[in-house]
């Protein structure tokens, strides 16, 4: 199938031409047409699948197609998002699609300045890209007036309601027209968001083109128990063995993915930190020299990882475990994109040894427990009738940490045959990013 045959507007055809999309995802050959049809959806997909033109193309068609020649711009199509980087990633989405079509659009987000929203918004705007906290303020400003809303786009809907967005939510539904069509899109959907979704939508028709839950099956699940004190001399020894990728590396608390980013800097690894108390600016940079390579190993907290678009990335580490297994989901879904091959590496303590078991069970596959060399840790983790002596099954031999790699292992697993676990007991970072203070 190819983007022609879903009827979509010659401009949009133009654009996608461009940019060498010749070839819609199967997200967007399920869900394009029926949102194009007018009907409300629920799309759910892997991340890196297509989501963002599997909303925003049918979004540009309709409003591309119905505009009136001359008429003052008014919003149209409203987006939330859950944080600011999504935010960008959207709006910067929406306008190569829409580069050849007639519309205005914008984006607003906490953190960065009102008077340049404001001049911007006040000049008038098609579609506008959101996250909550900040379109609240608009409201509250007068600033924003929804009552000619034709489209209402939820994207990462699970986030938000997982960052407490409801009630904001809620509040800006109750600013918009009842006859609109609306569209929800999320890589995993929880029975209690299809509750929620249900109070506000018409009749949506679903999709879903992964199951619940899972990842990509060209990942590769690695999971080293290790004594929590001894987590960041592993983590030095696992990037000090893969030195040529850059590296995601997931942590707990904005503090603590900090100070592991100045202690790999300690160690000689270009490393750099983004979490909800970074500013706008100090987040771009560090995304920027990430993707630009001047950083190898990015270090983020769930929140702030939300969205990133990272193409190609061979290894994720969850230096500390999610504490809700679905986010193990979100967080593995930066690697094995688009049919690549990709790592995911949980560094585990016994303290975390519950975190893992519920991971399991969401994956419903297997996850590899192997020991490095040196870090066996202190407290065996035990993973229900699995047996785990020192995090490693029964009759398997713990693999040497400097064993040259071979085809029939990981090549991370190879180097590094180990794994540990993690203390649970910090919060997870629940703060909404997008608030008008400082926060993704």
């Amino acid at each position: 199938m190819s983007f022609e045959s879903l009827g979509l507007a010659p401009a949009l055809l133009r654009a996608l031409a461009e940019i060498g999309y010749a070839t819609p995802t199967s997200i967007q050959i399920e869900a394009i047409p029926l949102a194009m049809a007018g009907h409300d959806l629920l799309g759910g997909a892997q991340t890196g699948t297509g989501k963002t033109a599997a909303f925003a193309l049918p979004m540009l068609h309709r409003l591309s197609t119905t505009a009136v020649a001359g008429a003052p711009r008014k919003i149209r199509c409203l987006i939330l998002t859950p944080t600011r980087e999504l935010a960008v990633q959207v709006h910067d989405s929406i306008r190569t699609y829409g580069k050849h079509a007639k519309l205005a659009s914008t984006v607003i987000y906490g953190g960065a300045g009102m008077n340049p929203q404001l001049d911007t918004l006040r000049r008038g705007v098609d579609i506008l890209v959101a996250t909550p906290g900040r379109l609240i303020d608009h409201l509250e400003r007068g600033s924003v007036q929804l009552r000619d809303v034709e489209m209402l786009i939820l994207d990462e809907a699970d986030r938000m309601l997982d960052m407490g967005f409801m009630p904001a939510i809620k509040r800006i539904l109750n600013k918009l027209p009842a006859t609109r069509q609306t569209l929800l899109f999320s890589a995993t959907f929880e029975d209690a968001i299809k509750k929620l979704a249900m109070e506000f939508m018409r009749n949506p028709r679903e999709v879903q083109v992964a199951a619940r839950n899972t990842v990509a099956e060209t990942v590769t699940h690695i999971a080293h128990p290790v004594d929590g004190a001894r987590k960041r001399d592993l983590l030095i020894d696992i990037l000090s063995q893969r030195y040529q990728d850059q590296i995601l590396v997931f942590g707990k608390t904005k503090h603590g993915c900090n100070r592991l980013a100045e202690q790999l800097e300690k160690s000689g690894i270009k490393a750099v930190a983004i979490h909800g108390n970074k500013s706008q600016s100090q987040r771009l940079k560090a995304l920027g020299d990430f993707k630009s390579g001047k950083a190898r190993v990015l270090v983020a907290t769930d929140v702030a990882a939300r969205g990133l678009d990272i193409p190609q990335l061979p290894l994720v580490i969850n230096f500390d475990l999610p504490m809700v297994a679905e986010d193990y989901v979100h967080r593995i879904g930066r690697t094995g994109r688009a049919g690549a091959s990709g790592e995911a590496i949980s560094l585990v303590s016994p303290d975390e040894a519950g975190l893992l078991r519920a991971i399991h069970r969401v994956l419903k596959q297997d996850i590899a427990m192997t020991v490095v060399e040196g870090y066996a840790p202190s407290r065996q983790i035990r993973m229900g009738n699995d047996s785990a002596s020192n995090g490693r099954p029964s009759g398997q031999r713990t693999p040497s940490r400097r064993t040259p790699h071979t085809a029939a292992a990981p090549r991370h697993a190879q180097a590094h045959a180990g794994a540990k676990t993690h203390p649970a007991a910090d919060r997870r970072e629940r703060r909404a990013v997008n608030a008008p203070r400082p926060v993704r």
